[in-house]
């Protein structure tokens, strides 16, 4: 069954998200005469939670002539870090027209025995040609999540962060019998910092 708001405003005093916004944020104030600038909406919906990308960090996958992505062997040189720009419109990385990024989320997850995560896109970035691809959080699993971005599009597109970016849905099940911190998941505790394949 899917979780609505009241159960993740609930369990968000228990530690599922953090920071935790009770509401859906579309406009923050800018500190000047009651101004405040419209943002991609994140916070609590009515059957998820829209969480932001973080600031720190975002990288781009770029082609090494003579080399090959390898999961089981991921080289850090087949990424490159993007700067974080800023105007009137809010900070900002640019993932460049059919590229790959990634990025991490600003919200810290801790997930429920019972609970499986799965992270969709946001529409507003999806009619912009960016496609969120995300893994599931599992039952047990906790950090910042690395968060996956392909832009299809033929134009380059700004990302924004410390705005609404995946929305997470939350499932409940029966209990599990072995969760990704019973395994010993090898992405467990993960950094607000992109976090790299593993093997």
């Amino acid at each position: 069954m899917i979780k609505n708001d009241a159960w993740i405003s609930q369990m968000a005093d228990e530690g599922l998200i953090k920071p935790f916004e009770p509401r859906l944020i579309r406009h923050v104030d800018m500190g000047e005469l009651n101004a405040t600038r419209p943002v991609i909406s994140y916070g609590l919906s009515s059957y998820g939670y829209d969480i932001r990308l973080s600031p720190s960090e975002f990288r781009i996958f770029r082609h090494i002539p003579g080399t090959v992505v390898d999961p089981k062997n991921f080289s850090p040189d087949n990424l490159e870090p993007t700067a974080l720009r800023t105007d009137t419109s809010g900070s900002y990385f640019i993932l460049p027209a059919h590229s790959y990024g990634l990025g991490v989320a600003l919200e810290r997850i801790q997930v429920p025995d019972n609970i499986s995560v799965i992270c969709i896109g946001k529409s507003t970035y999806a009619r912009c040609g960016i496609i969120a691809n995300l893994t599931p959080a599992e039952a047990g699993w906790r950090g910042h999540l690395t968060l996956e971005f392909s832009n299809s599009s033929s134009a380059d597109c700004r990302i924004y962060a410390n705005e609404g970016v995946v929305q997470l849905l939350f499932f409940e099940g029966e209990q599990c019998e072995v969760s990704y911190e019973t395994r010993r998941g090898k992405y467990q505790d993960q950094p607000e910092q992109v976090t790299l394949a593993r093997v």
